[in-house]
Order: structure tokens, then C-alpha cells, then sequence
């Protein structure tokens, strides 16, 4: 997978839990579990730009490009 999600990793430093976070964003628990989870095939800008208001902090944090090694 080339696109990393990183949203675990800024909630820690941010100090904020995943059920604190799914009530601010408005987003299912589980829905948000898939996304920390690097699990999600895409997601909304709107839920991105909620996340970022949220946690006070850019999209870059929380998605990064990691290029698939080739064979």
C-alpha cells in the first residue's frame, strides 16, 4: 500500500482516544477504527478536514506516500 495513515500516531501525541475523537468528528467508532487502523480504501475530504480540526493539525500528518518497493 502506498498511502500510510498515520492517525494513530498524531491522536497519541495529541493525547486523544478514539471514542473522544469519533464524538468530536462525528464518525463511527468503527469507521474511525478502520482509518487508524490503516485499514480504509479512501476517505471524505470532509471527514479529513473534521479530523484535522479535531487534532489540530494538517492532512500531511496524517497521510503519507511511502513508494511500493519494486520486485
Amino acid at each position: 500500500m502506498a498511502i500510510i495513515v498515520n492517525l494513530d500516531v498524531v491522536m497519541a501525541k495529541r493525547k486523544k482516544g478514539l471514542t473522544e475523537l469519533a464524538g468530536e468528528v462525528d464518525i463511527t467508532l468503527a469507521n474511525l477504527s478502520v482509518l487508524k487502523n490503516n485499514k480504509a480504501k479512501a476517505v471524505r475530504f470532509s471527514t479529513l478536514e473534521s479530523i484535522c480540526r479535531a487534532l489540530d493539525c494538517q492532512p500531511g500528518d496524517i497521510l503519507e506516500y511511502v513508494p511500493d518497493e519494486e520486485a
